[in-house]
């Protein structure tokens, strides 16, 4: 796979002022539900490329003093070999208000690409775990990605990108596989709370309560991900819900919260 298509971070040239529109409040009188229970991964579920659903490779996902971690240290040196994770909560979504806790941790392991230092993210309306090969990288989703400060340089958080599929931006179809917020930088050891509004069909990204991306009507489409099941890749089928799910791309990572609640459907 070239690595120019993976989701690496872009710095915008123009910053685009994201207005509070109905799409960025979440108007819901339910209840917030942890997804993560503090003690274990109950009811999630671990795919690892390269590797059988439910194999959690060298405990990569593990729940340590009340957090949710991903961990490097008991690979061997040199020992990556791509093998992205994704953490499904093993429940599909439609309408929903998701957030989450997170911070990273550590240096990227050495073997792993360089693009995926202080970058992960969680997948939204990711097909079920269940289709997903044992040799397919990605899960077709949306991805709302989680990023830190490296070096001097602005490295906002909250991009989407896109495996596998195409959104609408500003009212146009597009293929970037990259679009970038107008969210802050953070450092790594910063706790920061990213959220999702979900609509069926229409997203917002905040970041500490602030909106920071708008986008809508994903579909199937291009590329980035492969090893799929050819059943899996209807182009240009909407995408209206799916699975959450948590990424491991080679550098550590902490979460201490992951909650949602459901939105009225209009």
């Amino acid at each position: 796979m070239n690595l120019a298509s993976r989701c690496r971070p872009l710095v915008p040239a123009v910053l685009f002022v994201v207005a509070v529109t109905p799409f960025a409040r979440s108007e819901s009188n339910s209840p917030w539900r942890q997804l993560f229970n503090g003690r274990d991964l109950d009811g999630w579920l671990v795919k690892i490329h390269g590797h059988d659903l439910g194999d959690n490779y060298r405990d990569t996902y593990r729940v340590e003093d009340g957090l949710l971690k991903v961990r490097y240290d008991k690979y061997d040196e040199g020992d990556f070999g791509d093998r992205f994770g994704h953490l499904f909560y093993d429940e599909s979504f439609s309408h929903y208000h998701l957030a989450i806790e997170y911070r990273f941790h550590g240096d990227l392991m050495p073997s792993a690409p360089g693009y995926a230092r202080l970058n992960s993210g969680v997948m939204l309306h990711a097909q079920d775990p269940r289709t997903i090969l044992k040799g397919q990288d990605w899960p077709i989703s949306i991805e709302l990605q989680f990023l830190a400060r490296v070096g001097n340089g602005e490295r906002a958080t909250g991009n989407v990108c896109t495996p596998g599929t195409h959104v609408e931006y500003q009212g146009e179809l597009t293929k970037k596989h990259i679009l970038p917020s107008t969210g802050p930088t953070f450092d790594a050891d910063e706790w920061v709370r990213i959220e999702a509004i979900v609509r069926g069909d229409r997203f917002t990204h905040l970041v500490n309560g602030e909106p920071v991306l708008e986008y809508s009507r994903p579909v199937i489409g291009g590329g980035v991900v492969s090893g799929h099941a050819p059943e899996e890749f209807i182009e240009g089928k909407p995408l209206t819900s799916g699975y959450i799910a948590l990424q491991a791309e080679g550098n550590g990572l902490d979460v201490r919260k992951v909650e949602i609640r459901t939105l009225p459907k209009e």
